[in-house]
Parts: C-alpha cells; sequence; structure tokens
C-alpha cells in the first residue's frame, strides 16, 4: 500500500510541476500576481510530494519488500542495512527519483530565498524550474517508474550490485547529482534575466553562493569517484578517461570557467554573452551526463541502464531545452551588448579570457573523445575506442596553459598592467619558479611535462604568496597612517585580510588545493612501480624500499560476501605493516570483486592485489607503489575548504 502512496504522490507532484509552470507563465503573461503565487505554493507542495514519494520508496526497501520490482532487482534479505538505505540510488530508477528530488528541494528553496528579492524575475524562474521538473518526472513516471510491482512477489531479490556495496555508492552519486542539478538554479536565472530584459549583474549576484554549492558538489562528487575507482577496482588508478567519468567532468570545466568569467562582469561590465552562453552550456552538459549513463549507449562500469526508449526522450529533451536557450540567447543578444571592451591584452580581464577559452577547448575535447567512438558505431557499426594517450596528447599542454594563467593572474592589475608593475612583482615568483628546476633534479623528473609542471606550480605558489604579503603589508600601513593607532600585529592583519574578501582568498586557497592536486598527479604519474608477480606462502619480494612477505591466504567472510585474503606483512627502516587483499565472493552474483589492500603514508602508497589461483599454493599478485597520491584527496579537501570559504562572501566585498 505505502509504494502506491508513493506513486500516487509522484503523480500528484508531476501535475503540481505542470501547475507550476503553467500558472507562473499566465501569471506573468496577464499580470495575475495570484496566478504567480499559485506557482510559488506549487514549488513547495512538489517538495513536500516528491519526499513522500522517495521516503515510501526508502521504507520498500527497509522493509524488505520485494513485490516491489526495483527493490527485488537491488536488494536481497542478505543486504547489510548500510548498503540498504543507499540501494534507493543504486539503479537508474531510483536515482533519477533522487535526482527530481534534489530539484524540487531546489526549487522551493530558491523561492523561500527569492521571492521577495527577485519579484520581476521570479515568474520566469518558476516556469523554467517548473518545466525541468515536468520533464524529469515524464522519464520517471512513464519510462522510468521505481514504482512498479511485481507479481507474484519473489522470496528474495536479486541483490545490489556487488561494486556498489561499498561506502563509496553512499557519497559519490548524491554529490554529483547535487552538483548536476544544482546547475539548474543559475541557469534558470540567466534565462529569467534574459527574458525580462535585466542585463546587470543582478543575477550573479543572486547565484553566486548556488553556482559555488553546485561546483563544489560536483568536484567532491568527482574525487570521490575516483578515489572508489582507485581502491574498488583494483588497477592502481584513480581516473582512466572513462566516458561516464568523463560526463562529469565536462560541466565541471565550463562551470570553473564561468565562475571566473562572471567575476570580470561584475567588475567592469562585459562578457554578459559569454557568460549566459558558459551557464546554458554547463546544465546542458549537465542533461548530457544524464543522457550517457542512463540511455545504455555507453559500456562502462559506471552504466546501469539500458532502455533506448528512455535514452530517445532524453536526447529529445535535451534538445528542446538548447533550443529554447540558445534560441532566447540569440533573440535577445542585443540586450546584452555593452561600450565597454577589453582594454589590453595584459590585464586581469584578459587573463581570465584566455582561461576560459582553455577550459572551452579542454571541454570541447573530453566532448569529443567521449562521442566520436558513438558517432562511429552509429553510422558504421564498427567499434573504436578513444583512450589515455588521445586526452593526454591534447588535454595536458591546455592543464599546463591553465597553470601558467592561474600564476600570472595575481599580478595583473585591472583594465591594463604597466611594465614597471611587472618589474616590481615578478622576481620573487620568478625565483621561486626558477626553484622548480631543481625539485625537478632533485627527484630526477626526466618527462618535460613533469619539469613544466613542477616550474608552474612553484611560480603559482610566489605570486599568491606575493599576493597574500601584499595585502598583509597594505592592512598594516592603512592602520599606521590613522593618529595615534598602535601597528597592527601581523597575525589580525592576516585575519582581518581574509575575512574581509572571503571570495577571494577563498579562490586563493581552491588554487592553494589545485597546486597541491598536481604534486600528487606528477608523483603518482611520473614514478609509479607496478610489479606483476607469483607468490607462495613465505616468499618475498622487493618494490623501492618495500620488502613484502606473503604469510597466508585464506578464507574471509562477513555479511553477504566470503572471500579469499592473502596476509602480506609490508617492512621498511623498522616500520611493519600487515595488508589484507581480498578477492570477494557475493552470494547472489557470480562475478568477483577486487577488494586491494592499500597502505597510506604522505610519500606514497603501497598498493596490493589479489589475483587469481595459478596452482596449488601459488597466487597472481599485482603490486603498485604510488607516490604522493594522497596529495590528489588532500588538495581536494583544501579546494573544499577554500570554495566554502568564499561561500561565506556577503554580496559585495567588505
Amino acid at each position: 500500500m505505502w509504494i502506491e502512496i508513493g506513486h500516487f504522490a509522484a503523480i500528484l507532484a508531476f501535475l503540481l510541476a505542470i501547475t507550476q509552470a503553467g500558472a507562473a507563465l499566465v501569471g506573468v503573461t496577464l499580470a495575475r500576481p495570484a496566478w504567480v503565487r499559485v506557482g510559488m505554493r506549487a514549488a513547495f507542495l512538489i517538495f513536500a510530494l516528491l519526499t513522500l514519494a522517495g521516503g515510501t520508496l526508502e521504507y520498500a526497501f527497509l522493509s524488505h519488500d520485494f513485490s516491489v520490482r526495483y527493490v527485488a532487482e537491488h536488494a536481497s534479505l542478505e543486504l547489510p542495512v548500510f548498503y540498504l538505505a543507499t540501494a534507493l540510488w543504486g539503479g537508474h530508477e531510483g536515482s533519477l527519483l533522487l535526482w527530481a528530488w534534489l530539484l524540487a528541494l531546489y526549487n522551493a528553496m530558491t523561492v523561500w530565498r527569492h521571492w521577495s528579492t527577485h519579484a520581476r524575475s521570479m515568474p520566469w524562474i518558476l516556469v523554467i524550474l517548473g518545466t525541468v521538473l515536468t520533464g524529469f518526472l515524464i522519464l520517471i513516471l512513464f519510462l522510468s517508474s521505481p514504482f512498479d510491482r511485481l507479481i507474484p512477489p519473489p522470496a528474495n531479490g536479486r541483490d545490489l550490485n556487488p561494486l556498489l556495496q561499498d561506502p563509496g555508492m553512499v557519497f559519490h552519486p548524491p554529490f554529483l547529482y547535487m552538483g548536476y542539478v544544482g546547475f539548474a538554479i543559475p541557469y534558470a536565472f540567466a534565462m529569467a534575466a534574459l527574458i525580462v530584459g535585466q542585463t546587470s549583474e543582478e543575477w550573479i549576484l543572486a547565484t553566486r553562493r548556488w553556482t559555488l554549492f553546485a561546483w563544489l558538489s560536483l568536484t567532491v562528487g568527482i574525487v570521490f569517484g575516483g578515489y572508489w575507482a582507485y581502491y574498488e577496482l583494483g588497477w592502481g588508478g584513480y581516473w582512466a578517461w572513462d566516458p561516464v567519468e568523463n560526463a562529469s567532468f565536462m560541466p565541471w570545466l565550463t562551470a570553473t570557467a564561468f565562475l571566473h568569467s562572471v567575476m570580470v562582469q561584475e567588475r567592469r561590465g562585459i562578457f554578459k554573452t559569454w557568460n549566459i552562453f558558459l551557464i546554458i552550456t554547463t546544465f546542458a552538459l549537465s542533461l548530457l551526463g544524464t543522457f550517457l549513463v542512463r540511455s545504455g549507449v555507453l559500456s562502462s562500469v559506471h552504466a546501469f541502464a539500458s532502455d533506448p526508449q528512455r535514452g530517445v526522450y532524453i536526447l529529445l529533451f535535451m534538445s528542446v531545452v538548447l533550443l529554447f536557450s540558445f534560441g532566447t540567447l540569440v533573440l535577445r543578444s542585443n540586450l546584452l551588448r555593452t561600450e565597454i571592451h577589453l582594454e589590453s591584452n595584459l590585464s586581469k580581464e584578459a587573463a581570465f579570457l584566455f582561461n576560459n577559452l582553455l577550459l572551452v577547448v579542454a571541454s570541447l575535447t573530453v566532448l569529443l573523445g567521449t562521442l566520436y567512438p558513438l558517432a562511429v558505431e552509429t553510422l558504421s557499426n564498427a567499434k573504436v575506442s578513444v583512450g589515455a594517450p588521445y586526452y593526454n596528447k591534447i588535454f595536458i599542454p591546455i592543464l599546463l596553459g591553465t597553470l601558467l594563467l592561474m600564476g600570472i593572474s595575481p599580478l595583473l592589475a585591472w583594465r591594463r598592467t604597466t611594465g614597471s608593475r611587472l618589474h616590481r612583482l615578478l622576481p620573487l615568483p620568478l625565483l621561486l619558479g626558477l626553484g622548480g628546476i631543481g625539485t625537478a633534479f632533485w627527484f630526477q623528473v626526466s618527462h618535460p611535462y613533469g619539469w613544466i609542471a613542477l616550474i608552474l606550480l612553484c611560480f603559482i605558489m610566489g605570486t599568491h604568496l606575493l599576493d597574500v604579503v601584499h595585502g598583509v603589508t597594505a592592512r598594516r600601513a592603512a592602520r599606521a597612517k590613522t593618529a595615534g593607532a598602535a601597528p597592527l600585529p601581523l597575525w589580525a592583519a592576516l585575519l582581518q585580510l581574509f575575512s574581509r574578501n572571503k571570495r577571494r582568498y577563498g579562490g586563493l586557497t581552491v588554487h592553494l588545493g589545485i597546486v597541491v592536486m598536481s604534486v600528487g598527479f606528477i608523483g603518482s604519474g611520473l614514478f609509479q612501480q607496478e610489479r606483476d608477480l607469483l607468490l607462495s606462502p613465505g616468499d618475498s619480494v622487493t618494490l623501492g624500499s618495500w620488502t613484502l612477505t606473503l604469510e597466508s591466504v585464506g578464507k574471509a567472510a562477513k555479511h553477504n560476501w566470503t572471500a579469499l585474503e592473502a596476509v602480506v606483512r609490508a617492512e621498511r627502516e623498522g616500520e611493519s605493516v600487515l595488508l589484507r587483499p581480498q578477492k570477494r565472493s557475493y552470494g547472489k552474483m557470480s562475478q568477483p570483486t577486487t577488494e586491494a589492500a592499500i597502505h597510506t603514508t604522505w610519500r606514497e602508497d603501497l598498493y596490493i592485489v589479489l589475483g587469481d589461483t595459478v596452482k596449488e599454493n601459488t597466487w597472481n599478485f599485482r603490486i603498485y607503489r604510488n607516490p604522493l597520491i594522497v596529495w590528489i584527496w588532500w588538495g581536494t579537501g583544501l579546494m573544499a575548504f577554500g570554495a566554502l570559504f568564499a561561500m561565506l562572501q556577503g554580496r559585495r566585498p567588505s
């Protein structure tokens, strides 16, 4: 009965989504505020109803109601409660319901937060968000319903995919969806501003935190996915340029460009058309990610849906969004013209523009590599693959160019930069950049990209440090000019500097996180060591400074799995640890899964994978030494902290 209540709630939410869009459209067209208020109230009811719908499906999982087809396909009596609760988004139907619920939540929050401050734009925001919600609810109710019954119900379910029975399942999909769906809000504001003719920066100021939150969520979701793949798939890496990984990376690139570009519009009043183009593209790429994952056109460890009908619908829906968005942009482009122009190529706004171009080219590169195999297969039935060599050949130079601009930007002034300014500011960063050469020699880096990257990272550290030093000096000098004022302590000046411009220094912290991540990329990319070998109990092997001894191989079991587990002792300079790699088998799934054993230090990861039995008492092992890989996860933490700190900034810097 409960699942029918949830199904009915979802149907009501669908009807109210139509009401939200339709009533708001009638209200704004006929100048009837009462109709717009109907759309506003519908937004809150939609969220309540979809919360009820999701709650009934969650209850079906927790109560093992296998008469619900979706529960029977993604749960079992043996599945631990931890994964039973999160199996809601373990398949495409439930994950789409989570997507719609998040959109309903953001929709209600937008109305609650901006109803009185954006009265002119709000009707169109309601129309746009209501239409998007309607589109997703059509998909859920008519093409991917999680509420279907299974008669007669089985005694037990099929169980959750073993790869999804992992803590990564709890965090990775929700964070990705929070990012994807979050871009719907700045998109709706941008389109509403375009429709009503508000070409000022108001829509950007209103959505700054929304955009930062969506970008932060997508960033964390992507890195969670990389970490999950790192320890779960047993291949020693964290990013394989998988098409579905690419689907999340493309909107991240254009959203990063958008976050930089809007600062120029706020400060100088230019790039208006470009910014709307970027947010439309970001939202469209978020929809493309949905199409790629849910349509079944991709073969990937991430893609768990195969339904051409659903794929055609999502493609048509995305086409309508693109046609409406870019059509409106073209029709209203005359409102975005400005007499202000770029005054010099040696200016902060020019650096942001070049940064934007590189990020967009990077996104196009990934898009081409992702869609080209699909196009070839569709047109000729031939199968081709685009792997890491293509992406690395094109993407690494783009990344290095982006790092160069990241380092130069703090040195540049708005409008134009004088030679005297560069002469005054450049020496210290250049000196630190040259220190990157010494670092390359010290670590015996031989690849040219490694050299360039280390020089650029040291240069970035120099320019960002110089920016902070000048800010602190200016604060102390301003205090010293006040008659009778005591000198401002260094710590107080630093605290004042950061607290009064959280957005600027939050951004610098994000850049610092990127530097730390890049160190991890260089270390793990250029210095990874790998060995494939056969071991019997008592055998030892050396990898780097580690001596590894296989002590035993035996059985292990927990919850709904059994495993073959090896015990490997790793010793180095008085340090001794036990590592337990496993090869797991789940009761209802014939495909075994790999559980790598990882010992992490700040310098490196020791990564051991247990393979197949070769002969009696002998097993295949794959062992990796991944230098500095933990710096990638640390860098992500710094990026997240910087983004959160920037979100604390008010509408204007103090």
